[in-house]
């Protein structure tokens, strides 16, 4: 607030508490600590606090709960949600646990190599995946059931490319089950898969269609 020189002394004092109780932090207690002497969580409320305290419209919130424990990210996952309601602030949520991103989000954009391959509603993009690469996403999320085994779901090949010297065409062609010649010739461009769904492959799966698995036989998409 002093760089961007918003308010008096007592304005920014008053502020700042404010913004403690927000988060759910008491500043009388707080105030005078050094940052060690701050929990995981509570250094997640006060990044969030400091975030929010200039009004902002849109906070980019970069995997913000992925170092704490699944208790405390369920915490800090419901203070994003009221603080987004109270302050009506738009939040893009960049993160690598995908039930996560289903418990967060309005809309999910799934990313490859710097390129998106599919947008769409949670529910949709999870029910009804498009693109082979978010397929192959989701079937790497571990099944609590000791009756399916890893070796059967979707298979992906390969290594990662270089982000610095890319594939030629699809990004994903390297490693995708699906991938032909026109994959490596020609770049996909986004299209409506169905309304309000949109994916970048020439060759989208569709409801039933199988991939390979990793034992060579097909799944189910």
């Amino acid at each position: 607030m002093r760089i961007w020189d918003i308010g008096t002394d007592q304005e920014q004092q008053a502020k700042v508490d404010e913004m403690m109780l927000a988060v759910g932090l008491d500043p009388a207690l707080q105030r005078g600590r050094r940052p060690h002497e701050f929990s995981g969580g509570q250094c997640q409320r006060i990044s969030i606090a400091r975030a929010v305290i200039t009004d902002p419209k849109l906070i980019i919130c970069d995997e913000p709960v992925s170092a704490l424990d699944v208790s405390v990210q369920a915490q800090i996952l419901n203070l994003l949600e009221d603080m987004k309601v109270r302050y009506g602030l738009t939040l893009i949520f960049i993160a690598h646990d995908l039930a996560v991103v289903k418990n967060v989000s309005d809309r999910v954009i799934v990313m490859y190599l710097g390129k998106i391959c599919e947008v769409a509603e949670p529910d949709v993009l999870y029910h009804r995946p498009a693109h082979p690469y978010t397929r192959v996403l989701l079937d790497a999320i571990p099944v609590p059931d000791p009756d399916v085994q890893p070796n059967e779901r979707a298979a992906v090949i390969g290594e990662i490319p270089s982000p610095v010297a890319p594939p030629s065409g699809c990004r994903f062609r390297t490693r995708c089950p699906k991938a032909q010649d026109l994959c490596a010739k020609v770049e996909p461009v986004m299209a409506e898969h169905e309304p309000g769904h949109f994916v970048a492959c020439h060759f989208p799966t569709a409801p039933g269609e199988t991939l390979p698995s990793r034992n060579g036989s097909a799944t189910a998409v």
